[in-house]
């Protein structure tokens, strides 16, 4: 329920000569495209929209492999977890980007960037996101795999 608004609400609003102008995600990797700046916008659009939303996708190919108790490649599953895992942690490359913007680009009053409410939703998207990856038992997947070979 967070990405949608965590990606359509403005992430930062950048002030420049007391006029507001306010960024999404998606926004901010146009300009960095309209710039030149390809290798960055890539980072920012893979890391920011496309690996939680590959991460939500996993853990609900796994919530629903549990519940529907199908017969899986457990070793496979175990791998696409670990990976979801490690890779969710760089989703919050955004937060980190508008902190450090925020930070250095205050220049003597003429412009300012400050977070918007986009930053507040991601970070609670990233967080969820963490948790229900620690919340989830992957000993389940193993122990499915076990269930089965019993039976044979």
């Amino acid at each position: 329920m967070l990405y949608i608004p965590a990606n359509i609400a403005p992430i930062l609003i950048t002030v420049f000569l007391n006029s507001p102008e306010p960024s999404t995600i998606i926004g901010g990797v146009a300009v960095l495209i309209e710039h030149g700046s390809y290798p960055i916008a890539i980072v920012i659009f893979v890391a920011s929209v496309m690996l939680p939303l590959a991460k939500m996708a996993a853990f609900a190919l796994f919530c629903w492999v549990v519940t529907k108790q199908k017969n899986i490649c457990r070793l496979s599953f175990t791998q696409i977890y670990m990976i979801a895992e490690f890779l969710g942690k760089w989703s919050m490359i955004d937060v980190y980007v508008v902190a450090v913007l925020a930070a250095l680009v205050q220049l003597s009053g003429m412009m300012e960037i400050v977070p918007g409410v986009g930053a507040v939703y991601f970070s609670l998207m990233v967080i969820a996101s963490m948790i229900a990856a620690h919340s989830f038992d992957p000993k389940l997947l193993w122990d499915l795999e076990q269930k089965y070979a019993d039976k044979e």
